[in-house]
């Protein structure tokens, strides 16, 4: 090992990771002046890095793992026991080859279809409130979208606490004290809930569509031929269900960009396709959602003069991969138009993670996040109009997840007639 990688001094970091959420490796990198360096989390050695051909490096599946690598915590409440982002190898291919079976374009077109739906039936009951709280309601939308889509039957009586059971799932993932506890509770709620509905599917009681999350996931067999365990099960159509939840978030972030930037907002309403397209991926770049990917070194191996170490804890830089200023111009300004001639690369723009989608570990749902955000956008800038009442808009790149501290709120909400 060359000591030409800068190494953070102290004993333990893992506080200022927290206090500094999404800047702590981008802040580091750009005072070392590089994109790999040295610290200690959890009282173990770790290694952060970042940029386009560090995620490269990050996710080659011969060189890390995925398997046990995230902190309880995070199990407890995000991502459950045994899903598919704790396999590696044959078991994860084949597992997220189950995933990527129900994205296809005619599922796609259903997911559009019903949240198309759910949003015109919004708009209607915003008309008679005086104040809308855009991210509570999108919440909401994203919950009845996500559970019709994925032929998982809920009673209207019980939709809103499902929607708040998943949000407690994706706000406590780095929370300490009630939030965490919270958000574990409503994680064992919701499987309890879903392994039930499961057990109905194979018992012939409940007949969900051929081709949903429920029907495809209930069936699915592993590569030794069993049925996975109605636990397991469970927790992988949560894992549709609570990230399309999730895409709540992106939609009021959004909503701000519509707002803070009304030369972009004309554009939208141009209908061109490509405006909208490039809008929603630049809201995806400049916003904080995920701050960085974590795995662990598989066996020693050098790269670029430095050993990685069998067993060390490595942290991928999302955030500041998409706000490194060797990738893109001026990052900090909020500029759709970079997206035009945008190359595609799957290791420079990594809002929700990097590397390829049925072979790596990259989010099988970004498709659907996309979708979702286009939907939400036309209803938001073509469908409706509305007033932004003085409020604090401000957010903080320090929570995870971070969100505008009013959630956006709107009133005087008219439907546009055509």
């Amino acid at each position: 090992m060359t000591n030409s990688v800068p190494k953070e001094e102290g004993i333990d970091h893992s506080l200022n990771l927290l206090r500094e959420g999404y800047l702590y490796i981008l802040n580091r990198r750009q005072s070392f002046h590089s994109d790999l360096f040295e610290t200690r989390l959890l009282g173990k050695k770790a290694v952060c890095m970042g940029g386009k051909e560090a995620a490269d490096l990050f996710y080659d599946n011969s060189k890390f793992k995925r398997a046990g690598v995230a902190p309880n915590r995070v199990a407890e409440t995000l991502f459950g026991k045994k899903g598919v982002q704790t396999l590696d190898g044959d078991a994860h291919k084949h597992r997220k080859k189950m995933f990527m079976s129900i994205m296809s374009q005619d599922r796609l077109k259903k997911m559009n279809e019903i949240a198309a739906k759910q949003w015109d039936t919004a708009l209607t009951k915003w008309q008679q409130m005086d104040d809308v709280v855009l991210y509570e309601e999108a919440l909401e939308i994203m919950c009845r979208s996500a559970c019709e889509w994925a032929g998982v039957p809920v009673e209207e009586k019980d939709m809103k606490k499902l929607a708040d059971d998943f949000r407690a799932m994706f706000e406590s993932a780095t929370a300490i004290g009630p939030s965490h506890w919270a958000g574990r509770h409503a994680r064992n709620r919701v499987e309890k809930w879903m392994g039930n509905l499961i057990d109905q599917v194979r018992e012939g009681k409940l007949n969900p569509e051929e081709g949903t999350a429920l029907y495809t996931f209930s069936w699915h067999r592993d590569l030794e031929g069993n049925l996975l365990d109605p636990e397991v099960a469970s927790v992988e159509v949560i894992n549709i269900l609570r990230p399309i939840v999730a895409i709540a978030v992106y939609i009021t972030f959004s909503a701000l960009a519509a707002h803070h930037y009304p030369e972009e907002r004309k554009k939208l309403q141009s209908g061109n396709e490509k405006n909208t397209q490039m809008f929603v991926q630049e809201v995806r770049r400049f916003y904080p959602f995920f701050p960085f990917a974590a795995a662990e070194v598989k066996a020693d191996f050098t790269w670029k003069d430095y050993t990685f170490e069998k067993g060390t804890l490595t942290l991928l830089d999302l955030y500041g991969t998409n706000h490194d200023t060797n990738i893109w111009g001026n990052p900090e300004v909020f500029q759709p138009s970079r997206f035009e001639n945008w190359d595609g690369s799957p290791f420079s723009f990594i809002p929700q993670g990097g590397g390829d989608y049925y072979l790596g570990h990259r989010c099988a749902g970004e498709w659907v996040t996309i979708e979702m955000m286009k939907v939400s956008l036309d209803f938001l800038v073509n469908q409706m109009t509305y007033d932004v009442p003085e409020q604090d808009l401000s957010y903080s790149k320090v929570s995870i997840p971070s969100l505008p501290k009013s959630k956006v709120m709107i009133n005087n909400v008219q439907r546009v007639l055509r």
